[in-house]
């Protein structure tokens, strides 16, 4: 499971450097937008299909990393608060990492917007899948091992006597 985990993480990875740092040929580019809820406000204010598009593609993008990041881990008994501040922080900082990049490629411009929609779907994502499946998984690997073996109880022991005559102590 670990070593499937990171290989999709690899190709993931991959598609999305891809997608998000490959140059465009545009003839403008507007500035960078580092005013939060900004870009979703105008999408919204476009119409239901630009609004599908510039808040579902984000939304989207890293939405898989809430999913691969823990099954590359390959933890099953983990807090899962621990497990979701884990796995948002670091797909936040890949989304930050990535939006800087995108700063110094021709025709793509960072936007806090896009930031912020592709963490929201990474914990989305990740509240949505990982438990019930940690939990199914954890269940599988019960059923696998057997019931727990029964002990019997065991009564005292018989009163010793500590020391013996046998032996002097002065």
């Amino acid at each position: 499971m670990r070593a499937t985990g990171r290989l999709l993480l690899v190709v993931h990875l991959l598609v999305v450097g891809r997608l998000m740092l490959w140059p465009r040929k545009v003839p403008w580019v507007p500035e960078a937008n580092l005013e939060p809820l900004a870009t979703i406000g105008a999408a919204l204010a476009r119409g239901p299909w630009a609004a599908l598009c510039g808040i579902g593609v984000p939304l989207l993008m890293l939405a898989p990393l809430g999913v691969l990041l823990p099954l590359a881990g390959g933890r099953l008994n983990v807090s899962p608060v621990l497990s979701l501040l884990r796995t948002v922080g670091a797909g936040g900082l890949l989304a930050l990492i990535l939006q800087g990049l995108q700063g110094s490629v021709p025709g793509r411009v960072a936007d806090i917007d896009t930031l912020l929609l592709n963490v929201l779907g990474l914990a989305l994502a990740h509240l949505a899948v990982v438990p019930r499946a940690r939990a199914r998984l954890r269940r599988r690997a019960e059923d696998l091992r057997g019931p727990t073996p029964k002990i019997t109880r065991v009564g005292p022991l018989p009163k010793a006597d500590v020391l013996s005559a046998s032996r002097t102590y002065l």
